[in-house]
């Protein structure tokens, strides 16, 4: 069997062999093993993010991240609520179609894509419209690898009363994250991007209090988020089929991830692979599209090569038969490629792929160090 690549995206990507093999195994739904898997990892992930467990509980939802941030909008914006959104990139933007789906009300707060968010733009949206009742921020967003500022961003919520959704996909378990200090009522991510697990579910962390005042009103039978803890903290049981080998993975993930020594080792890993990979790609003459003060260590968007001989899906292709997986741009302003450094990678796997990129470049008769456009 062909060794499989190594994927230098957001997610799914490369897992450890350890965490694949604790998938290889049939476990019942209703099993007292699966169950007691289930409360140990929702356990696990509150803790993650230094919230009292009292106050805030872990739901798992089956299907992607999206699922899970659907879940929260659909279940908990009453009647007549009306959420803002808060966005500077696709990730942003698609809360906002979500709500668009589900005939919520939603204002869009939109900004420049190379530029965190700016909270005093968001204490100005909500001082001019009493009406918004929930704000929704993106913390990484994969658009570019921008990291947004939570604290002043949660700060500005919390002085007007209302109600914060954080969509933490590609930043939980890779970035600290304190819920306590936010006052967040709700974050949302996925167990394959820095957890280091397996796509199958999301999760969402959420405010017991506003979760019980929520029951009756979500707009789907499936995402109903209070229904899904209820049925989980009565009986430790999905309402319907869970995905038990993602949450295997997930579970074996988890012992990893403290093996390493938490996440300020895994982040500290991150933030290495991502330094590794910017001063390879300077090297070899790539800019980066966003400046180096607004940019996290989960993913980076590189400008193409201003050279006619450069086309990304045939540079992409030939990276890949060489084993290495990176991710084509989302921007809409720039022509970029996204390189991810999070996963089971490490720096010798960051020089191997600009190695390898030097490599292709050479293949498609691209000179180093490119041209400056």
């Amino acid at each position: 069997m062909a060794a499989d690549p190594r994927l230098f995206t957001p997610g799914p990507l490369t897992t450890s062999p350890t965490v694949k093999e604790a998938t290889l195994h049939d476990l019942g739904s209703r099993d007292q093993r699966f169950i007691d898997t289930v409360r140990r990892i929702r356990a696990r992930l509150v803790e993650l993010c230094g919230a009292d467990p009292a106050e805030y509980a872990a739901i798992p939802v089956q299907g992607s991240g999206t699922f899970g941030v659907e879940a929260v909008v659909g279940s908990v914006l009453p009647p007549g609520g009306k959420l803002l959104t808060v966005e500077n990139g696709v990730y942003g933007a698609r809360i906002a179609q979500i709500a668009g789906v589900l005939r919520i009300p939603v204002e869009r707060l939109v900004g420049p894509e190379h530029l965190p968010v700016d909270a005093a733009r968001v204490a100005a949206a909500l001082a001019a419209d009493p009406g918004i009742t929930h704000v929704a921020v993106v913390h990484s967003e994969t658009t570019t690898g921008l990291v947004n500022p939570l604290p002043p961003v949660a700060a500005a919520v919390r002085a007007q009363g209302r109600s914060l959704i954080v969509d933490a996909m590609s930043s939980f378990g890779g970035l600290p994250l304190d819920l306590r200090a936010l006052g967040a009522d709700f974050v949302v991510s996925s167990p394959n991007k820095c957890l280091q697990g397996l796509p199958g579910f999301a999760f969402v962390i959420g405010r017991r209090s506003v979760l019980a005042a929520s029951r009756g009103q979500a707009r789907s039978l499936s995402l109903d988020l209070p229904a899904q803890l209820e049925g989980l903290e009565a009986s430790g049981q999905f309402r319907f089929t869970p995905p038990v080998q993602a949450l295997l993975a997930l579970d074996r993930a988890l012992d990893e991830l403290d093996a390493e020594g938490g996440i300020p080792a895994r982040a500290a890993r991150y933030r290495q692979n991502h330094q590794t990979l910017v001063e390879g790609m300077s090297r070899l003459g790539f800019r980066t599209f966003l400046a180096p003060e607004h940019q996290g260590p989960i993913i980076t968007s590189f400008h193409y090569p201003a050279h006619p001989r450069f086309r990304f899906q045939d540079f992409y292709e030939r990276l890949g038969r060489r084993g290495f997986v990176i991710y084509p741009g989302k921007l809409s302003q720039a022509d970029c490629f996204r390189i991810g450094t999070i996963g089971h990678l490490f720096p010798a796997d960051v020089q191997a792929l600009v190695a390898a990129i030097a490599a292709v470049l050479g293949e498609l008769e691209i000179p180093v160090p490119l041209e400056r456009a």
